[in-house]
């Protein structure tokens, strides 16, 4: 059978008949004859040619570019149309006739729903939120013995602020001889504040603090 311009409504039901006892164009595996009428047929058929519908998931589901053969109209397809008297006393010219339809066309058109799809991705990944990396620290302050003033120095630690930075719990550590230690937890947003930098600013409160120590270090 022979079967029209794939571009029309006529030419899909032609193809659907053809392929309602075929699984592939033509032979019996993939080819690019079948790639060449994917081309023609150039969108996704609809539920009304069933046949076509099936072949045409099926390979898509293959990579095209590896498929064996030569891509080249199969010589199924040509025109059903009743020729004119015009025609049918000129010998119809090849170059004439587009069995394919025009590959500039759908090449414009492949590349501009390229472009949506990419512009439509853009748009979501900008909406994602981005991930912002934190750490939990547990910090050792230790003062200068058992006289000092705890509570001040907690007071002391807790005000320093610094955009990216979070106290948390704290609680009194006993290290002997009476003395006690400051164990204070914080949170850290890792590219605003410097775990260094945070060190410093709690040992320059020299009056109460004797040293300064990470017991605890972790990524969130």
């Amino acid at each position: 059978m022979a079967i029209s311009d794939l571009k029309t409504d006529k030419g899909v039901k032609d193809l659907n008949a053809y392929l309602a006892e075929r699984s592939y164009v033509e032979g019996w595996q993939p080819s690019q004859a079948d790639v060449a009428v994917l081309e023609a047929l150039g969108k996704a058929p609809s539920a009304a040619n069933p046949h076509v519908l099936r072949w045409y998931n099926h390979i898509k589901s293959y990579d095209l570019k590896v498929l064996p053969g030569e891509k080249k109209a199969p010589s199924i397809l040509g025109s059903s149309a009743t020729p004119t008297a015009s025609s049918a006393a000129k010998p119809a010219d090849d170059d004439d006739v587009d069995l394919f339809g025009s590959d500039e066309e759908e090449d414009a058109e492949a590349a501009k729903i390229r472009e949506e799809r990419v512009k439509a991705y853009a748009e979501k990944k900008s909406k994602k939120p981005s991930v912002i990396a934190k750490s939990s620290i547990v910090i050792d302050v230790k003062p200068w013995d058992d006289e000092t003033d705890m509570k001040q120095m907690e007071e002391l630690v807790r005000s320093i602020s610094m955009d990216g930075l979070f106290w948390g719990a704290s609680k009194l550590v006993p290290v002997g001889f009476g003395i006690k230690k400051l164990q204070i937890m914080c949170i850290v947003e890792d590219e605003k504040v410097s775990v260094d930098l945070l060190i410093e600013k709690i040992q320059e409160f020299e009056d109460v603090v004797q040293s300064v120590d990470i017991a605890a270090f972790n990524k969130i």
